[in-house]
């Protein structure tokens, strides 16, 4: 049986939501996995991923008050450009995303490997977990997964609960690591401001978690058919988050950089290996009160995110259903819950399967971060497209400045992830097409209704993928190219293009019959009852 989803949060539930799947696992490993790649240049990096992810988040929040649906992040390129572009773009989402949750699972259990005792430690070896590792991790993805499954006022509560109190722990970890033993010589004596370059700030903005651990900002636009007021809240909750975030990650990252050991700094940033990076630290402070408190937080953090993640990963499945190019069964909503049961199920054996292939947080992280990148790059070219091609839809909020913004967050976009390194560039471009066949499914069933106009709108997408792949490879020797471009014209070079592809994606958009056939919102608005 379909039924509605409900409006039932807040602007502030949705900040807080926001907030809570951006400090996830990312504020416990982040710091020392970007100061590993970038020295103490890596608050730098942060500041530029902030930049660029607040630059990528404004055009969503526009679309997202625009379109107040569930999932509606995979469904906004298809409203733009067609069924393929909005099929690549859904998938590359939901891909990135979808991921998060085990790897904010196996954070937890990576933490709890440096406890005291030998049964902890035999939960994570040679960065790998062991198979009870995985074990405890899926525990964790089924509890992330019973918080959703009674509705989102039940997720709502729990996670707000959960954000205020893993607000207060990164605080408590920045004034006690900074207030006890802070080498200040660190940020330029022992070693040089940035050791490694700066093109290991860049890529550490791409592959230490950086983008990663902003990536949260989606939550509310995914949730805003759920919203109260979204054209209001939806704008508040997704650049009030990414603020707030990054003034915490900026004091943590200098907070880490002052922390560790002079001597071992002159071994060089790249020989630090911690599995619970922060509560080591604390320990050979002598601050075990703070120790504790992070081997608490290292279940809260992760689990928030990791919960808020089943949620809008559900909403996604849900809303790629209404796409039709998935199952019918993923579009039933509880009818008394207001929940989208069977997408939850589905999310869930999708979580376990990550779960059994990726067994470390490292190992996830930098593949996350490239996929998020690319499931970003159709944001800035959508809202600019329907601007120039469906004038007449309702926009509730309309930022200025757009014309300049959204290019710039697109062509950021690419750079980032052109910084990525090849080949792992290359590797999650191909991931991001083989889902294909799923999609010619579908259509074959509709009988390739409207293809040819599809297609023609896709082909910027489909060329720019393999054009960026290709930028990669010949790339400077900085960024793991064969050297054919130098660095600095290599970036300006995928500047220029990314620019062209921009602008060619803006002017190929149209007023898809996607558009007529969504429910306006005085329909959403008389389902629930509004």
């Amino acid at each position: 049986m379909k039924s509605s989803i409900q409006r039932n949060i807040g602007p502030m539930a949705l900040l807080l939501t926001g907030l809570g799947s951006i400090i996830g696992s990312g504020w416990l490993f982040g710091a020392w996995k970007a100061a590993k790649i970038a020295g103490p240049a890596a608050i730098v990096a942060w500041v530029i991923g902030a930049v660029v992810i607040l630059a990528i988040a404004l055009t969503y929040a526009e679309l997202g008050a625009m379109f107040p649906e569930s999932g509606g992040m995979v469904r906004y390129a298809r409203y733009s450009h067609g069924a393929l572009v909005g099929f690549i773009s859904a998938w590359a989402n939901w891909i990135a995303i979808v991921s998060v949750i085990p790897i904010e699972a196996e954070a937890s259990i990576q933490y709890m490997s440096t406890w005291p005792y030998d049964w902890a430690h035999a939960l994570f070896v040679n960065e790998s977990l062991t198979p009870m590792g995985i074990a405890l991790s899926a525990v964790l993805v089924i509890i992330y997964f019973m918080l959703n499954y009674w509705g989102v006022k039940v997720f709502a509560r729990a996670n707000s609960a959960i954000t205020i109190f893993k607000f207060l722990i990164p605080g408590a970890t920045i004034a006690g690591l900074i207030f006890t033993g802070f080498h200040s010589e660190n940020f330029g004596t022992t070693s040089s401001f940035a050791p490694y370059g700066w093109p290991a700030v860049l890529t550490a903005v791409a592959t230490s978690g950086i983008v990663f651990s902003f990536n949260g900002f989606q939550s509310p636009v995914n949730l805003a058919g759920e919203a109260r007021n979204p054209a209001r809240s939806v704008p508040f909750a997704v650049i009030g988050s990414i603020l707030l975030a990054l003034v915490i990650y900026v004091l943590l990252q200098i907070a880490y950089i002052g922390a560790v050991s002079p001597t071992d700094v002159t071994k060089g940033w790249s020989h630090f290996n911690f599995a619970s990076p922060f509560a080591e630290l604390a320990l050979a402070l002598n601050l075990n009160w703070l120790a504790i408190l992070l081997y608490v937080d290292a279940f809260v953090s992760p689990s928030g995110t990791g919960t808020t993640y089943m949620a809008t990963t559900t909403r996604m499945i849900y809303a790629m259903e209404r796409n039709g190019t998935m199952p019918k069964l993923f579009g039933s909503v509880h009818p008394f819950y207001g929940v989208p049961r069977p997408a939850m199920w589905f999310n869930l054996f999708v979580a376990f399967v990550f779960l059994f292939f990726f067994r470390g947080w490292s190992s996830l992280a930098a593949v996350i971060s490239v996929a998020t990148v690319i499931s970003y790059l159709t944001g800035p070219v959508s809202l600019m497209a329907l601007r120039r091609a469906a004038t007449d839809l309702d926009r509730p909020l309309k930022l200025p400045l757009m014309g300049l913004i959204a290019p710039f967050a697109f062509v950021c976009a690419s750079l980032v992830l052109f910084w990525a390194k090849w080949p792992l560039t290359g590797e999650i471009i191909l991931l991001m097409v083989v889902a294909l066949p799923v999609y010619f499914y579908y259509q074959g069933k509709m009988g390739f209704s409207g293809w040819g106009r599809d297609l023609k709108a896709a082909w910027w997408l489909i060329t720019y993928l393999p054009s960026m792949a290709v930028m990669s490879l010949i790339g400077s020797k900085d960024f793991g190219g064969n050297g054919l471009l130098p660095y600095g014209w290599d970036m300006a070079a995928v500047a220029i293009l990314a620019l062209i592809f921009y602008y060619w994606g803006v002017h190929t958009g149209y007023r898809t019959k996607y558009l007529d056939e969504r429910e306006s919102r005085d329909d959403i608005l008389h389902e629930v009852g509004a």
